[in-house]
């Protein structure tokens, strides 16, 4: 099994005012965080970015995180306060440049001698775009066409340089970039960094089959993991890659308790404080795509039809067919006779394990048992200290079962995954 940190910044998962959640943007947080993941053995440390605040309704959307430092600067100070813990940066093929980004995820993997990586994410969102000196943005049609020859390109800089340490000049010339010249960092202690992709679209999953070494994605239920999983794995062939090439890694949440009962009840808790009243309407307006501040969040649903293609919050992406949502939930609240919030809370669920250390760790271990996922990036609730029960009581039962190593076996990101150096194309 294979296990990761992730410390989320655009999200709804955080509690926010519970006493015991602190800042997400000193660097405290984020050392602390990863000094947890790795005293669990964890494989990687995962951050999370975007790059323009979301607005809704005009104003800084709540859940968003104001100051929040750039992931890749963040990495590089954890690589001098880690040993072992892999480092995963989130970074947008669509607003960067493949000489520029393939030099900064070089340099990190050297700082942290070979554990670094890159999650590709892409966007097609002209509000984000308004940040960059070019203005634009990808149609949805063209942004995983981009991103796979960003990836392909960081990889011919990367093997620019011979094992051996002699740098050679390179030369793309391809539809999204024509560039040469010599890469000034040498070939990085794990050959390339670790490529990580998100996204659970047809588009999306066949660029993980053809370029990545990690898919982040989310699934409710074990039928779900494995319709997933055989998916994607049946895709690797048509590319040459043997299925243990990708490894599929789903993003879930965790609740321990003492008892099954105990760790529902957690639940339940966690789940009101994330869906405080303000935010059941916040997350209702983003589906009818209109002002509903005169609805009362413990009341009804709201009776009127969804604005289609409404562009109440700028910078999220979408959550599908309004009208489709709207019928969904309108049936959900009747027959279980639901007020708006706990509509809310019923739909938008996130913990995915909950119960005891013993019954979370035996499920985990089905999921991968039953081939629904190769391990899971854990999304704490809070931060920083939201992994501390994990650790400190699932973790050692995954460890006496056999399930998850005991000990780092390596030094990369690389080896933490069970992944080969790739082969040197210069």
């Amino acid at each position: 099994m294979h296990l990761a940190a992730h410390f989320p910044g655009v999200n709804n998962t955080t509690v926010w005012a519970d006493p015991r959640s602190r800042s997400q943007i000193d660097f405290s947080s984020f050392e602390q965080l990863a000094r947890t993941a790795e005293r669990g053995k964890f494989d990687f440390f995962f951050l999370a970015e975007g790059l323009r605040l979301r607005e809704h309704n005009g104003r800084v959307h709540d859940l968003d995180v104001v100051g929040r430092p750039e992931s890749l600067t963040v990495l590089n100070a954890l690589a001098a306060v880690t040993d072992r813990l892999g480092l995963a940066a989130t970074v947008n093929a669509t607003f960067n440049e493949p000489y520029e980004l393939a030099r900064r995820l070089a340099t990190l993997d050297h700082l942290s001698a070979g554990r670094a990586a890159w999650n590709v994410v892409t966007s097609s969102d002209a509000f984000t775009g308004e940040n960059f000196r070019r203005g634009g943005y990808l149609a949805r049609a063209d942004r995983y066409t981009r991103a796979a020859e960003f990836v392909a390109t960081a990889r011919e800089l990367w093997d620019s340089w011979t094992p051996d340490g002699t740098s050679r000049p390179f030369a793309h010339d391809g539809p999204q970039f024509t560039i040469s010249g010599e890469f000034t960092v040498p070939r990085s202690p794990q050959g390339h960094p670790v490529v990580i992709q998100a996204g659970d679209s047809d588009e999306g999953r066949e660029f993980a089959a053809s370029a990545a070494d990690v898919i982040f994605t989310r699934h409710g239920t074990l039928e779900a993991g494995r319709a997933f999983y055989a998916d994607v794995k049946a895709r690797l062939a048509a590319y040459g890659r043997e299925p243990d090439g990708l490894k599929i890694m789903p993003g879930v949440t965790v609740v321990v308790g003492d008892s099954d009962a105990e760790a529902q009840e957690k639940a339940a808790g966690i789940r009101r404080q994330q869906v405080s009243p303000q935010n059941a309407i916040l997350t209702a307006e983003q589906i009818w795509g209109t002002d509903l501040s005169a609805y009362d969040p413990d009341g009804p649903l709201p009776d009127i039809d969804p604005v289609p293609d409404s562009e109440i919050t700028q910078g999220r992406v979408r959550h599908g067919d309004p009208f489709a949502i709207v019928a969904r939930w309108r049936a959900i609240s009747e027959a279980k006779g639901l007020s708006l919030r706990q509509t809310v809370i019923e739909t938008t669920t996130r913990q995915s394990f909950i119960g005891s250390p013993r019954t979370v760790a035996a499920e985990l271990t089905s999921f991968v048992d039953e081939r629904a996922a190769d391990g899971f990036i854990l999304v704490p609730h809070l931060t920083p200290s939201g992994l501390d029960d994990f650790v400190d009581r699932v973790v050692p039962l995954l460890q006496e079962s056999g399930a998850f190593r005991s000990e780092y076996t390596g030094s990369t990101l690389r080896s933490h995954l069970g992944l080969p150096e790739p082969v040197w194309k210069g």
